[in-house]
């Protein structure tokens, strides 16, 4: 079998009632920046928001569906200091979930977007 000529993740696409409310949360809430937000037909955009430097976007994708809305997006983000992370966040206002630390394992928590999409932060190893 040859080798992938797959280099890198470039976009993780997640489902929003709302692209403005989501754009507006990403940005301004969590302090990403927007990458792209170009309208591609009459009624549709692509989004693109990334935390600064990450080679890896996310798209928020405009939800055919209210039932497209609210899943565990197994997004796992990085940060120097969890615990730290946890604190900001929640002094934001953003639901966030309880600090979890496991022996061997790097501190992590997970937090919701507005539209009940789950993602998790998780401590860089040293």
């Amino acid at each position: 079998m040859p080798a992938t000529t797959i280099t890198d993740v470039r976009t993780i696409g997640i489902s929003v009632t709302n692209q403005d409310e989501a754009l507006a949360f990403f940005v301004q809430t969590l302090g990403f920046e927007k990458r792209l937000d170009a309208r591609i037909s009459p009624t549709t955009r692509w989004v693109e928001v990334a935390p600064p430097r990450a080679s890896t976007s996310i798209a928020l994708n405009a939800a055919e569906a209210v039932a497209d809305v609210g899943a565990d997006t197994g997004v796992r983000f990085t940060v120097p200091d969890a615990a730290a992370e946890h604190a900001t966040l929640q002094a934001r206002g953003v639901e966030v979930g309880e600090l979890l630390r496991w022996d061997g394992v790097p501190p992590m928590f997970s937090f919701d977007d507005p539209d009940g999409n789950r993602y998790y932060v998780v401590e860089e190893m040293s």
